[in-house]
């Protein structure tokens, strides 16, 4: 435990060998750990090498005051159980489309195509985003993680989810107006 506090100490001053014995020695048992919740080998691959690209990226202000074990358990855990529930959000949001597709809604052609065009002035605006906003936009509109969840998976506080969130509405507002005036 002491040595990988060591070594996350070297990591965090930049030291990439370091890093790479660090990556080396998690990645099998934290691979079949997010497979053992997601079930799918492929997701678990992405969302370790996720978990390790963030923190060489973010390793400035890493903090681990407990175990480093503990730390990329919990933090694989909640990455697998946020796949998960994305799916299942994902799953949800198929079904009721579906459902409303079928059943509520029969929009004039006028009232789908402006539909359409709004969602492309959205999506365009999203991918704008910087990354770290972007995710931290879906995490919260699309997948409906809380501020807190979000804050710990990014290891940020909540005011920054809340600034990050308060930025891109606002870009989303502008945009949103600039097409409503166009109409």
């Amino acid at each position: 435990m002491l040595n990988d506090l060591i070594a996350f100490k070297k990591i965090k001053e930049g030291d990439i060998g370091t890093f790479e014995e660090v990556f080396r020695r998690y990645y099998a048992p934290l691979h079949l750990y997010s497979f053992s919740i997601t079930g799918r080998r492929d997701i678990s691959e992405e969302i370790i090498q996720d978990l390790f690209y963030t923190i060489w990226k973010d390793r400035e202000n890493l903090n681990i005051l407990r175990s480093v074990k503990n730390y990329l358990y919990g933090a694989v855990r909640n990455r697998s159980l946020q796949y998960i529930e994305h799916r299942n959000v994902q799953e949800r949001h198929k079904e009721a489309t579906l459902y409303q597709e079928n059943e509520l809604y029969d929009p004039t052609p006028h009232e789908q195509l402006e539909y359409k065009e709004l969602e492309e002035v959205i999506n365009r605006t999203l991918e704008q985003l910087p990354e770290r906003r972007l995710k931290i936009f879906r995490m919260h509109r699309m997948e409906g993680k809380k501020y807190k969840e979000i804050a710990d998976y990014f290891s940020v506080s909540v005011k920054t989810v809340e600034a990050e969130m308060t930025k891109a509405y606002q870009i989303l507002r502008q945009e949103i107006e600039r097409y409503t005036h166009i109409l």
